[in-house]
């Protein structure tokens, strides 16, 4: 993956105990006017200097944080081929990921890989953590690479129409 410096943060505070990449909704690392930004996508604007300088293109995978795309393996490395983007088909499912991840206990309640983890001892952060790193960048990876393999300039052209409208599409054969 060409190296984007990733704008993500400028959102929220540093320097909290146990600062982490994942975020929820509600997280008192955001700032409220930073919630907002983030809610409605307007701290994505920053990346559009990248676009137009050519780190980066308007649909493709997001920039990793640091230590996310080294864990990547075999066939699943094909992503790091694709320029970042501003949005893409991952983006466009988790579009709302930190408000998704607020619930993230419940939600390891309804997965069934999760039997050798005792939740009940973690924080809502870990669990968020966990879940973040066993459900969803592995979908997110899938989609990602989904997207390499059946590159279409109209598909990316709906992806755009659908991050500004805030509307759903079909791709890879489920909703996103």
């Amino acid at each position: 993956m060409i190296p984007v410096k990733n704008n993500e943060g400028s959102t929220g505070k540093k320097g909290d105990k146990g600062w982490s990449t994942v975020s929820v909704a509600g997280d008192n690392r955001i700032t409220p006017l930073g919630a907002k930004l983030r809610h409605y996508k307007l701290d994505e604007l920053p990346g559009l200097w990248n676009v137009f300088i050519g780190k980066m293109s308007f649909v493709g995978p997001r920039p990793d944080v640091p230590g996310y795309a080294d864990k990547l393996t075999g066939d699943d490395r094909d992503v790091l081929k694709l320029r970042p983007g501003i949005t893409g088909p991952a983006t466009l499912k988790y579009r709302l990921e930190d408000e998704y991840l607020a619930n993230a206990r419940e939600l390891v309640s309804n997965h069934n890989d999760n039997a050798n983890v005792n939740f009940d001892e973690m924080s809502d952060q870990e669990v968020a953590v966990w879940y973040n790193d066993n459900v969803i960048y592995p979908d997110k990876v899938r989609l990602n690479c989904y997207y390499y393999r059946h590159y279409s300039f109209v598909k990316d052209i709906q992806m755009i129409l659908c991050t500004v409208l805030g509307k759903k599409m079909q791709y890879a054969g489920e909703e996103i």
